[in-house]
């Protein structure tokens, strides 16, 4: 059986999208890897995640607050079919390697060497299945002295600087979201992407790296090449830049904080003058470029702290918008959950999962014309049987094996 054709059997009831008939095995656990292929799997390519029978993906078990669900598991694995296999079997194994016979791209970010004792490395999948795209997720990448430790997001922002310029001077902090994780991911769905067309013009796959700590120093861009031509560490400015002033969160007069800033010289004249009615700040010589204001930049805070705090939210951000200047709010995730530009444009809808429909964010991207498939959120194993059906084998058989060497992984 092709590789399309068994991508065709994928749900009937899930629209199509620009991956239609694209095949993607995914060895992942946690975040990275699988938001790369429930990317894939939005762009309507067939995902199989493979996942050990009993416990499966790890963020299975981080809480149960969906439904008797984990928040992270239902997020990053819509659209994707869960075959439970325990990969310490040769039945097993042999499954999976029919699997990756008919695949199109393999996508894993196990632990280090993993792939390699599995018989799956880089080298491996070059040789056996010379069409299989291969994308590998390491923590820190190969030939470093850092290459065989485990990673995890904090670990890969705190060693790549990015806590160091998160929070405020001597109060670092991780960002909030998993950033290490999902910038990895995201370039682990480009680098797929990329080869597929590749392919399209050679027939043969790519063997693709990519790591979590190369993601976050690309991410540090700005900061590491400012530190490189000072030899100055710029110092966290909580909401606000390094880069630019002002620029940060400001608390109102109704206990909102509004968040205001400006990004060039011509924006700070427009700043000063019509939002603040201040011609006297525009025209001082300590606050004439950029450079200049981020050294004044805790006398422009007081300044803005001052303004806005004699003013409501809404005041400020109808003069800000009247002046041209870019404006938000702070907001907490409880509001962002109600937030009326999602609700006027209809960016949540129903995710089917075991546990009954849940709600998600449809995908950032849209195609004019077409809807993204939003496929269900799998249980764990839920589509095993009829995988391997597919490819001719009896689970039974691999079920059987693995009662007989329960304990071994």
């Amino acid at each position: 059986m092709a590789a399309a054709e068994v991508a065709s059997q994928a749900r009937p009831d899930v629209p199509s999208g620009p991956l239609d008939g694209v095949l993607v095995v995914a060895l992942e656990q946690a975040v990275a890897a699988p938001l790369a292929t429930r990317t894939l799997a939005d762009l309507g390519a067939r995902v199989i995640k493979i996942e050990h029978p009993g416990r499966g993906d790890f963020t299975r078990h981080y809480d149960d607050v969906v439904h008797g669900m984990a928040a992270h598991f239902v997020w990053l694995n819509r659209g994707k079919e869960s075959v439970a296999l325990d990969l310490t079997i040769p039945a097993a194994t042999a499954a999976l390697d029919a699997l990756l016979a008919r695949a199109d791209i393999l996508v894993s970010n196990l632990g280090p060497g993993a792939t390699g004792r599995l018989g799956i490395g880089p080298d491996d999948l070059a040789a056996r299945y010379p069409r299989l795209i291969g994308i590998e997720i390491s923590g820190y990448g190969s030939g470093g002295p850092l290459s065989g430790k485990r990673a995890y997001d904090l670990l890969v922002q705190a060693e790549a600087g990015a806590c160091a310029i998160t929070g405020r001077p001597g109060e670092p902090a991780k960002p909030g979201p998993p950033y290490a994780d999902t910038s990895t991911g995201l370039y682990a769905a480009v680098a797929a992407l990329s080869a597929l067309a590749e392919r399209a013009r050679t027939g043969r796959g790519r063997q693709i790296s990519v790591s979590m700590f190369d993601t976050v120093a690309e991410l540090m861009g700005y900061a590491l090449t400012w530190t490189r031509y000072t030899g100055i560490d710029q110092q966290p400015a909580g909401m606000g830049s390094p880069a630019v002033a002002p620029y940060g969160g400001y608390p109102t007069a109704d206990g909102r904080i509004v968040v205001l800033g400006t990004t060039n010289d011509r924006e700070w004249q427009r700043f000063a003058r019509q939002l603040l009615g201040r011609d006297d700040l525009a025209a001082d010589p300590r606050y004439a470029r950029n450079e200049d204001r981020c050294r004044h930049r805790d006398e422009l805070d007081a300044v803005l702290r001052q303004w806005c705090a004699s003013r409501p939210l809404a005041g400020i951000q109808a003069a800000a918008d009247a002046a041209g200047i870019g404006n938000a709010v702070y907001r907490t995730p409880a509001e962002v959950v109600s937030h009326p530009h999602l609700a006027a444009r209809d960016r949540w809808c129903q995710v089917p999962t075991p546990a009954g429909p849940v709600t998600g964010l449809l995908p950032p991207l849209m195609f004019d014309g077409q809807a993204l498939p939003m496929g269900p959120v799998p249980g764990l194993g839920e589509h095993t049987s009829a995988v391997l059906a597919e490819l001719g084998i009896d689970a039974a058989k691999i079920t059987d094996g693995a009662a007989g060497t329960s304990g071994t992984s």
